[in-house]
């Protein structure tokens, strides 16, 4: 059948406890690294750092780490600096490029093949490069465990985000401290390729609701209806998703006043939106619904609007408008 490779798979484990003293005395005499302080990497070392953590971090752009200076966290000069002093550490890069080049061309050189230190890739990452890089890596100095988040930034920063965990479970339980706090709802998803593979599947839901929202959102407007009352109404619907409480408000007041402040970029969707394709082809399976949210989305980043919120889908969901005869 099918669906055997499925029921086969290893059962997912759920964590939800919260950081305690033990924990977090277990890294008392470590800095945690973050190296990448875009949306989602901020958002960790905040919470790091708010859960009693020393966080030294680094981004190529300079001016993110003067805002993590002033967070009470230290800048560091260079990702080899990080791995140096930093155990564990994790990945907010962009993409699967990016986390490799970060991992064997910066870090390996620093730590040496003793270190036995422990990355946490919270990137959204092609699996199966991913999965090669762990075995590559292991051997060689550094534990690799997969942890993308299933969230928005925001949602993040609330203690709301899911961590997906691929890996070493004994790994994992050494990196519990950090992960209970970065991700205070959390599962064990299986090997490391399985958290990526968890993330995109999520993703691909997550997208087409928020495209479904745009689209009813703009069709209620189109037929005379005040968008912000129809919101509501749609919440306590047998349509409602949790799309509508995160993106509905933001929609309409991006519709409205034009701000699309990210919580999760555009170009950042639909490079998880490619992964998700390209994965596709490889297992023969056709997404029509996550086609079309591909091409809406390559619309909004040829309107320039790469580097808004995911939820400026409303734009070009209203842009495809033809008068009534």
């Amino acid at each position: 059948m099918v669906i055997d490779s499925v029921l086969r798979a290893p059962a997912f484990t759920v964590t939800s406890a919260a950081p305690n003293d033990e924990w977090r005395k277990s890294l008392a005499n470590d800095s945690v690294g973050v190296i990448g302080l875009g949306l989602m990497g901020e958002v960790f070392s905040r919470r790091l750092i708010d859960g009693g953590q020393s966080v030294v971090g680094y981004d190529i752009d300079a001016a993110k780490g003067v805002r993590l200076a002033d967070m009470g966290a230290r800048a560091a000069a260079s990702i080899a600096e990080v791995a140096r002093v930093c155990d564990p550490i994790v990945l907010a890069v962009f993409d699967t490029s990016q986390v490799e080049d970060v991992v064997e061309n910066h870090m390996l050189p620093a730590v040496g093949e003793t270190s036995r230190k422990i990355v946490l890739c919270a990137s959204t990452c092609d699996p199966d490069r991913i999965a090669s890089l762990g075995e590559r890596v292991i051997p060689r100095g550094i534990r690799f465990l997969e942890t993308p988040v299933s969230g928005t930034s925001e949602q993040v920063r609330r203690g709301e985000g899911v961590g997906l965990i691929g890996g070493d479970r004994d790994t994992a339980a050494e990196a519990e401290a950090v992960l209970a706090i970065i991700f205070p709802r959390r599962f064990h998803v299986g090997h490391v390729g399985d958290g990526g593979r968890t993330k995109l599947a999520v993703n691909l839901i997550l997208g087409l609701n928020r495209m479904a929202l745009a689209e009813g959102l703009v069709f209620a407007t189109r037929l005379g209806l005040d968008p912000a009352a129809f919101l509501p109404v749609a919440k306590q619907s047998a349509a409602y998703s949790q799309i509508m409480d995160v993106k509905g408000a933001k929609m309409l007041n991006g519709l409205l006043n034009g701000d699309f402040t990210p919580e999760g970029r555009v170009r950042q969707t639909l490079k998880d939106v490619h992964l998700m394709l390209e994965q596709a082809k490889r297992h023969g399976q056709t997404l029509p619904m996550l086609d079309v949210h591909c091409d809406v989305l390559e619309a909004c980043a040829r309107a320039g609007e790469a580097d808004l919120d995911n939820s400026a889908v409303i734009n070009e969901i209203a842009r495809r408008h033809k008068p009534t005869p």
